[in-house]
């Protein structure tokens, strides 16, 4: 491997983004972490102005030029990048002048600050879940072993009145001990989330995302409008096929009633799937990631509410059980993944992310 060849191995593997200009200020190369940081395949912006990324073209153009003349590096914070049918990105970035021989290049580096904070909120809201989910479980073992003596006295209390010819109300009342018994133990069943280590399988997102829009069609019977804009060209992912059902399901059903409650006019659901880059999932990188994004037009999820949202027993809804939420995101965990909550008055998007294997 010649020199050459390594410098560009080195910097087609680095997880920052590196865009390389000339005399001119024309992107001369681009690694693959720039090309998924501004969404675009390096042979549609080899050749185009560097400055032309930038919100403030007309400032990033001047500092451009004034590291060219000085041979001073520059550091610019919090400027905003122009990507086409996206939301805005807000990075850092650095230039630096490289002398090669006869001329002068420039070196740009970019550090999006929104995946630094983004990680941050998810170590944060990880190590919650784990903690709420070993309280859960010692709260689980020691409710079900008292339930289950409950029932069984229950039980042999209903045998005996049988057998001694007695019923009326006294036999009602076992019964209603039994049932109760049963109804706790599944609650506490699915507090715990799935009892089993996802079943992986080959499976394409949109087969579960069109089985749950069946499922959600057939029950508002037309009061509610879902649409799809999905990517074709996503590759199938390794999950299990019930549980994501299962955690999809439970996030749209969650849209949906929150749309019904509050009775929005021209209520609307949309799901979209994209494949993202270069993104990291509780400190693990992953090269591609399917998004699938589920978003409706209701009256949006309060500020106070959206940090505790995905918890146990945490409801925004009069009788909500507060547990489909939770239990989405522990099925979406137990894939590697996880959701994440945007939302303001008329555009609330719960966001799942799912590894790809390549």
């Amino acid at each position: 491997m010649t020199s050459n060849d390594l410098h560009k191995m080195l910097l087609d593997n680095l997880s920052t983004a590196v865009l390389l200009l000339d005399g001119d200020f024309l992107i001369d190369y681009i690694n693959p972490a720039a090309e998924a940081l501004l969404q675009a395949s390096r042979g549609r912006l080899l050749g185009t102005p560097a400055s032309e990324l930038f919100s403030d073209h007309e400032l990033s153009y001047q500092t451009l030029v004034e590291v060219m003349d000085t041979g001073h590096p520059h550091i610019r914070r919090h400027e905003h990048l122009r990507i086409p049918n996206s939301d805005s990105i807000q990075v850092d970035y650095t230039i630096t002048p490289v002398d090669s021989g006869d001329y002068r290049q420039l070196l740009l580096e970019m550090q999006p600050i929104d995946r630094f904070l983004k990680i941050n909120r998810e170590e944060a809201l990880l190590s919650v879940q784990n903690t709420s989910k070993s309280l859960i479980r010692g709260l689980a073992h020691e409710i079900k072993n008292p339930l289950g003596g409950i029932r069984g006295a229950a039980q042999l209390l209903e045998q005996e009145l049988r057998d001694g010819g007695l019923g009326g109300e006294t036999l009602e009342f076992c019964q209603v001990i039994i049932t109760e018994t049963d109804r706790l133990r599944n609650l506490v069943d699915r507090l715990l989330g799935p009892n089993h280590r996802p079943r992986l399988e080959s499976i394409n997102i949109h087969e579960v995302t069109e089985h749950v829009g069946a499922l959600i069609e057939a029950e508002v019977q037309g009061n509610l409008t879902l649409m799809r804009d999905y990517d074709p060209s996503i590759p199938a992912i390794n999950g299990d096929r019930e549980q994501l059902i299962q955690a999809v399901l439970n996030v749209v059903r969650n849209a949906m009633q929150s749309l019904i409650d509050a009775n929005s006019p021209a209520p609307c659901i949309t799901l979209t799937t994209r494949i993202r880059r270069s993104f990291t999932i509780a400190g693990q990188y992953h090269k591609v990631v399917c998004r699938l994004e589920i978003k409706d037009n209701g009256p949006g999820v309060s500020k106070d509410l959206k940090e505790r949202i995905f918890f146990p027993m945490i409801s925004g809804r009069a009788g909500g059980s507060g547990l489909g939420l939770t239990i989405a995101q522990t099925a979406v965990n137990g894939h590697q993944g996880i959701i994440e909550c945007e939302s303001e008055p008329g555009n609330t998007r719960f966001s799942m992310y799912l590894p790809i294997k390549v």
